[in-house]
Formats: structure tokens, sequence, C-alpha cells
């Protein structure tokens, strides 16, 4: 588990991730990351959902569609 002290950024307020935290994540200065509600609480990722949710629509019409996707590729 990680401590978190949320402080003063400008007008708002923030949190500040460690080192250690961001190299999990995979990100650095200037990323995106997304709070997203999970039934134990909250959960902080670098991946959009409704961007995961659009990925996984475009390959169930991939699948469905394969034959007519291979003859429009001509």
């Amino acid at each position: 588990m990680v401590k978190l002290k949320v402080t003063t950024v400008g007008n708002s307020a923030g949190v500040v991730l460690p080192k250690e935290v961001l190299a999990r994540l995979k990100v650095d200065k200037g990323d995106t990351l997304y709070l997203t509600e999970a039934p134990e609480g909250y959960r902080i990722t670098p991946y959009n959902p409704d961007f995961q949710r659009q990925m996984e629509l475009a390959r169930q019409v991939m699948n469905e569609r394969r034959e007519v996707l291979k003859v429009l590729a001509k």
C-alpha cells in the first residue's frame, strides 16, 4: 500500500505519486491517468476505459464481418 497526501495545486487539490508508482503504472509527467469507480473503491489507471470498450466493439465487428473487410481491402 502507498500512502498519498492531498496537497494544494494552484486553486485545486492533488496528490503526488512517488517514482515507484509512476514506474509501475508506466507513466511519466504529462501523461493522462483515469480515475474510475470500482467495487472496492477507486482505481487509477493509464488506460482509457471508454477507448478500451470501443476497441472491443471494433474487434467484434471485424470478427463478424471478416469476409466483407477482405473484399474491401482489395
